[in-house]
């Protein structure tokens, strides 16, 4: 099986909180891994799309991903927008989490399916600052997708979602259809973003939006 969930917003300090997105979202972190130990067997894969601790060091972040690390199942993470201790893969992967992998420009393979994917990036025109930060993501993308198996059915990962503010498919889409991705997973939005969540099929991708607040905490059964 895999799962799927997003935006855990971790921190083993007890410091930050994401109640200001509504009150669903009091005790979280002890409502996600309560779900998580009844939903997924230790040989399933779960796909984490980002915001994965508010840690600002990997040191510091070490004690949210070994809190994850000892759940059950093999984790495959992207970064997100408020993973700011996620540096270099290297530092990342000296850590020596048996149970989890880090996608960055590669893939992970699985039983015949690869998993792709990058951060990706709020769609912007070409006028913006941040521009240069949006193409750089997309070249990411096509990274990750080239180094999977092409015969691999493959299931991409974006923090982001693959669409404008209005609901129009974005560039990402653009490159997940030209390489034939079947499903792929966003997160990022909550509260009032939450209104702006596109699912279903969409030029024969299937999208699920994995905000952990919009699957009230409990890991999605993806495929």
């Amino acid at each position: 099986m895999i799962y799927s969930i997003s935006d855990l917003h971790l921190d083993y300090t007890g410091n930050k909180t994401m109640e200001l997105f509504g009150e669903n979202w009091d005790n979280y972190e002890n409502r996600i891994f309560q779900n998580w130990k009844e939903v997924v067997k230790d040989n399933d894969i779960v796909l984490i799309a980002g915001d994965i601790s508010w840690a600002m060091t990997i040191n510091e972040a070490y004690n949210d991903l070994i809190r994850i690390e000892n759940l059950p199942g093999k984790k495959v993470l992207i970064k997100g927008n408020h993973d700011y201790w996620w540096s270099s893969l290297k530092k990342i992967n000296d850590l020596n989490l048996n149970n989890m992998f880090f996608l960055q420009n590669n893939s992970y393979d699985f039983n015949g399916i690869s998993i792709v994917g990058t951060r990706g990036w709020e769609d912007c025109n070409e006028d913006s600052d941040e521009f240069n930060v949006f193409k750089r993501e997309l070249l990411r993308l096509e990274m990750s997708i080239k180094t999977a198996k092409t015969c691999n059915k493959k299931i991409a990962m974006l923090h982001y979602p693959p669409f404008d503010k209005k609901g129009i498919p974005n560039d990402f889409h653009s490159i997940l259809k030209k390489y034939n991705i079947e499903i792929c997973i966003y997160g990022h939005l909550h509260g009032p973003g939450l209104s702006n969540i596109i699912e279903g099929t969409v030029d024969g991708i299937k999208y699920f939006c994995t905000s952990s607040d919009y699957l009230n905490f409990i890991p999605k059964l993806i495929y």
